[in-house]
């Protein structure tokens, strides 16, 4: 599925898309270069998801924990800044990637081999006037 996007207020639709398509997959990758928009589309998910809390991209601590409005966890990953997938497996990725929680996952290409099969992908990439967004 291929959505173009034109301006920020559409992210609430696109929201509700991406979790009506996402068929119990609790893995949700986010492709794109640096300044897209995956930390924002991120942002709008949660915020359909009823969450308060601040959502950012956890690009120093790796891994952020926010709380819906139906109590569950959901992780939100930025692989961006680790050297290697061995770091990953430090930080027990398995206990947040297989426990059942809804986990967001910004620059999955850098842990490539540890991202289940079944996982959604979303590819952002942009133009002068719009986002792509294919979800896969």
């Amino acid at each position: 599925m291929k959505i173009v996007v034109n301006c920020i207020s559409e992210l609430d639709d696109l929201s509700k898309i991406i979790l009506n398509n996402r068929k119990n997959r609790d893995i949700i990758c986010f492709y794109g270069e640096m300044g897209v928009g995956k930390t924002t589309l991120i942002k709008v998910i949660c915020k359909e998801l009823g969450i308060k809390d601040n959502v950012s991209s956890p690009t120093f601590s790796i891994v952020n924990e926010y709380i819906s409005s139906l109590g569950d966890s959901v992780y939100h990953f930025d692989f961006y800044r680790i050297k290697d997938e061995e770091e990953a497996l430090d930080m027990g990725y398995e206990e947040y990637f297989f426990k059942n929680s809804l986990c967001f996952v910004e620059w999955p290409e850098k842990v490539s081999s540890l991202i289940p099969d079944e996982a959604m992908k979303i590819k952002i990439t942009k133009n002068k006037e719009s986002r792509i967004i294919e979800i896969l």
